[in-house]
């Protein structure tokens, strides 16, 4: 199954994304992107991408508020502290790359 990683919002001044850049987790691991990724938002992914490939997110506390089938992470720099900026992400499934959730019964 495919995973996509999509900025919805960013806090300050982020030197690596734009609101609306994306990436995508080839069959949940394999990382494909058209442009440089931040090492503080993979380290915010890493707790949540295995997970959710084989689990749905209300069944582990991490159902976004208007779409329950989503998750939503932020990086590491505290934008307040920094002078940075923090990026908001959204995790979802790919469409028609098979569902792990469903394969492995924890839907």
């Amino acid at each position: 199954m495919d995973l996509k990683v999509v900025v919805k919002e960013i806090k300050g001044n982020c030197p690596v994304y734009e609101q609306g850049d994306s990436f995508i987790l080839k069959d949940g691991y394999r990382l494909v992107a058209d442009k440089p990724l931040c090492m503080h938002a993979l380290a915010s992914l890493m707790p949540h991408y295995n997970a959710f490939r084989f689990v749905e997110p209300g069944r582990w506390g991490a159902a976004g508020k208007e779409d329950s089938s989503k998750i939503y992470f932020q990086c590491l720099d505290p934008v307040d502290y920094t002078g940075g900026g923090t990026a908001i992400f959204e995790l979802s499934r790919v469409p028609g790359s098979g569902d792990a959730a469903e394969k492995s019964g924890n839907k």
